[in-house]
């Protein structure tokens, strides 16, 4: 057989080959409604904590230089974790919202008006209430997160859920001593 056959056929056998190679893409991987659902719901849930950080870090507002740190942090971690929950839902060819009104499910989440109402306060005024805030709204992700951590099925969700717990408990703890 001479070169170019040789490397033709092995070019070939190559592409037939690697897909069938046990890929750990998530396109690929095992999931289940609850793992759909969770992503689905945290995406809305995570971009309200960098709301509610993004009025804490408005000059105006003058929040503590704490709450300033916690916002920022707040903002650095859970924007890759949307950013990974939209992959994971456009991988298994799901809709990044749900048909269904799940808002009651999530506990923590701010109406318009307790956010409108948050954004009027100043200094400590606003840190008190931002903190307690961002406690219910990380209880609330928390909850949600030992729910697909029960009955989810996708590797990548539990350990993105693990991780929001583990980061969330700890901001809870830091948030508790404000």
């Amino acid at each position: 057989m001479n070169k170019k056959r040789c490397v033709a056929l092995f070019g070939a056998v190559m592409i037939a080959v690697l897909p069938a190679c046990g890929s750990s893409s998530s396109q690929d991987a095992v999931f289940n409604d609850a793992d759909v659902m969770f992503a689905q719901m945290m995406i809305p849930h995570h971009e309200q904590a960098i709301e509610m950080s993004d009025i804490a870090l408005d000059p105006t507002v003058g929040a503590g230089e704490r709450v300033r740190e916690l916002a920022t942090q707040i903002k650095n971690a859970q924007d890759p974790e949307i950013a990974q929950m939209k992959e994971l839902l456009m991988a298994w060819g799901k809709p990044l919202t749900s048909d269904e009104d799940h808002s009651s499910m999530m506990s923590g989440m701010l109406t318009a008006d307790d956010l409108a109402e948050l954004g009027t306060l100043t200094g400590a005024a606003f840190d008190a209430a931002w903190a307690a805030a961002m406690i219910a709204h990380h209880e609330g992700a928390i909850e949600m997160a030992e729910v697909v951590l029960a009955d989810g099925k996708n590797a990548e969700t539990l350990a993105l859920a693990q991780a929001i717990i583990s980061t969330q408990q700890a901001e809870i703890d830091i948030l508790l001593a404000l």
